[in-house]
């Protein structure tokens, strides 16, 4: 007995967690202290908090990945969630490990916005996009998260003149069109930008660079 416990113990998935970008949310875990064999599977469940009855996820009932996509079971983004996996190998099932409470609202990373470049002689030209969620319109397109926050934008030039790392805050707002001006011609300019959530003291992480030399 005590060695089929210590393999239930040993498989046992490890950091159980809930993972967002977007309300992209993904339940993610590490494999048990013995490490991977290619014969561990993972079962995944999953509830609403203050609900008795867990739910299995069909698609991750049985898998070998390390991850599961709860996105479409986590869709009331003001409702905490639990998710919860156990594995089995070599016909032993380890104990549930229980994630932390997950509200999507609060706890979603937001990404950056996109970012497309007009330049002009002495001026640049940015139109930003606010990133989408998984969700849908009646109409098929995404719903983007400015419906769920108020979001700012905030937009860095780096002068390739000066030093790599002197990135300067030139705007920060909600307009979605903004116009950079008074720049040099002949001079190489990179622009990135970051979506904030000033509801939740949050930023994204940076748009990819977009540079140009006017």
């Amino acid at each position: 007995v005590s060695e089929s416990q210590d393999l239930q113990e040993s498989i046992k998935p490890r950091q159980v967690e809930f993972r967002s970008l977007n309300f992209h949310n993904t339940l993610s875990w590490l494999p048990g202290r013995a490490g991977e064999t290619r014969d561990t599977l993972y079962f995944v469940q999953y509830k609403v908090y203050g609900q008795r009855t867990w739910q299995n996820k069909e698609d991750c009932w049985g898998i070998q990945k390390h991850f599961c996509d709860l996105t479409n079971e986590t869709s009331n983004i003001q409702e905490p969630y639990y998710g919860r996996v156990k594995a089995a190998s070599a016909g032993v099932h380890s104990d549930w490990n229980l994630s932390c409470r997950f509200t999507p609202w609060q706890e979603t990373m937001i990404g950056p916005p996109s970012v497309n470049v007009v330049r002009r002689k002495k001026s640049i030209i940015l139109k930003l996009q606010a990133p989408r969620s998984p969700y849908k319109r009646k109409t098929g397109s995404s719903i983007p998260m400015t419906n769920y926050y108020d979001l700012l934008y905030q937009v860095f030039i780096i002068n390739n003149l000066l030093d790599e790392k002197h990135s300067t805050l030139v705007y920060e707002g909600a307009d979605k069109v903004i116009t950079i001006e008074d720049l040099r011609p002949g001079v190489s300019y990179c622009i990135r930008a970051k979506t904030y959530v000033p509801l939740l003291s949050r930023s994204s992480a940076y748009s990819r660079r977009h540079c140009t030399v006017l």
